[in-house]
Formats: C-alpha cells, sequence, structure tokens
C-alpha cells in the first residue's frame, strides 16, 4: 500500500518550547481570545485525514471531553498572515504599565486588577471581567502605575522571535520539502 498521501506527525509543540500564551492561542485559533482578534483558524475539528499519532494522542485523554476547540492550520495560510492587522477590538484585560530607568514597561494585563477597579469605580467583577469595554487608548494613572486600554496587531500576540518562532522554522522547513498544503498544525486545548 503506498502510504505517500498520508499525513505523518512531526513533532508537538511541547517538544519546540510552546507553552500556554493566550494572546498567541486566541489570535491563531481564538481559545481564551481576550485579545479579540478574528481568529485564523477556529474549531475547524480534527482533519478527517489526521495522522495516527494524533489520533493516538487523542484516544490516550483520560476523558473524552478533556480536548476542546480542535482545529488545524496549514502553512500555506500561515505564510498568508498579514501579521500586522489589528485585533477588531481592545484586549479585554487592562494593561498595567510601571515606569522603569529604561521607561514605560509592561507589568502585566488582566482581566480583573482590584486597584484598577476601586480607582474607577467598579464595584466587583462582572463574570469575571469589567463587564465592559474600554476606548482604545483610554488611560488611567494611578499612584505609580499607568492603566492602559490596548488593541493589539496579530505580531504583538505571537512575536517574530518569540516561543512560535521554532514551530514555524520546522513548518518552513518541511513545507520546503513537502509544499506549503501538505504541513499543518494540529491542535487541541484542555482546560
Amino acid at each position: 500500500m503506498d502510504d505517500s498521501s498520508a499525513w505523518h506527525a512531526a513533532f508537538d509543540l511541547y517538544s519546540l518550547g510552546v507553552d500556554r500564551n493566550y494572546d498567541a492561542f486566541g489570535c491563531l485559533f481564538g481559545v481564551r481570545n481576550y485579545v479579540n482578534f478574528r481568529p485564523l483558524a477556529p474549531n475547524r475539528g480534527i482533519p478527517i485525514d489526521a495522522s495516527e499519532t494524533v489520533r493516538a494522542e487523542l484516544d490516550r485523554l483520560p476523558w473524552p471531553d478533556q480536548a476542546h476547540s480542535c482545529t488545524w492550520i496549514t502553512w500555506a495560510e500561515l505564510k498568508a498572515v498579514d501579521w500586522d492587522e489589528m485585533a477588531e477590538r481592545p484586549d479585554s484585560r487592562i494593561h498595567e504599565y510601571r515606569d522603569t530607568p529604561h521607561g514605560l514597561r509592561l507589568v502585566g494585563k488582566a482581566s480583573w486588577s482590584p486597584r484598577f477597579a476601586r480607582a474607577v469605580g467598579i464595584p466587583e467583577p462582572v463574570a469575571g471581567g469589567y463587564g465592559q469595554e474600554w476606548p482604545e487608548g483610554s488611560e488611567w494613572l494611578i499612584d505609580d502605575v499607568l492603566f492602559r486600554s490596548v488593541k493589539l496587531c496579530r505580531r504583538d500576540a505571537v512575536t517574530d522571535t518569540g516561543e512560535w518562532q521554532p514551530v514555524w522554522n520546522a513548518m518552513k522547513a518541511l513545507a520546503e520539502q513537502h509544499g506549503d498544503e501538505n504541513v499543518r498544525l494540529v491542535v487541541w486545548f484542555d482546560d
């Protein structure tokens, strides 16, 4: 039997150092999309022709519904991405900055900050967040902390030199050998 058209697993994301990065997950796959991007490849499911390795990994999960938001994206699709495309709305999380000797630095972003909420008069969290969107660029200086509503571009979520770079390098190398449409990334998420 000729299996030249069968898909084969080449690597898993953990082996390339990819960890939980909700900005990237939202940008790429629509998972925990706090950054409000139009996701590139949301909820496509597991490919019908998924490799045996992918199927075996899913079968090993202790609970059948443990994996969610299964999806995939090809190298051809990734090559066509406009990484300067802006999110559709500002990030749902307020970004927190501090002044340092090297200038203003992002020190965090959160769906809920008691300090920010008290300063702007929000009594308690609404569904894990503020229950409202802030216009892009809105700023509040509270003591020594600047809180800001920010809209990100795709490159902010998936940086050129960040943790996804080894994934892109591996996919590019495989595509040079097998073709852009014949290399894909298959992902799923757990809680």
